[in-house]
């Protein structure tokens, strides 16, 4: 059964349990924004694409350890093995700076600063 929970089974497929291509995902998320009304002016190339959806996940979760104070040394490893890639700069290029990141990082190294022992 291509339905079942098999580790080797599609995570999206279509009704038939056939593996979804990347073209059909792509118009499949084309048709869905365009339903919503999520429109950029620019032109076709402008638009949001299915890619930036895991990119704002990835800058979200940042936005989010940076808010809890977790250790980022430890965990941005993990972001990247989540990402399926294979070193970490190839993260550090992916994650734009945000101004929500950038204000969670300008704190923390506020706090850092404020210090007064760093050893």
């Amino acid at each position: 059964d291509r339905h079942s929970g098999a580790a080797d089974a599609p995570f999206f497929c279509f009704r038939d349990g056939a593996p979804l291509s990347k073209s059909a995902a792509r118009s499949a998320f084309r048709r869905l924004r365009a339903e919503a009304g999520v429109v950029r002016e620019g032109g076709q190339r402008q638009q949001p694409r299915l890619h930036d959806l895991r990119h704002s996940a990835a800058v979200h979760r940042l936005v989010a350890w940076y808010r809890s104070g977790a250790d980022l040394h430890d965990l941005l490893p993990k972001l990247a093995t989540y990402l399926g890639h294979e070193n970490l700069s190839a993260t550090q290029h992916y994650l734009t700076m945000t101004p929500d990141l950038l204000h969670e990082a300008s704190q923390r190294f506020e706090r850092y600063a404020m210090e007064n022992d760093h050893d």
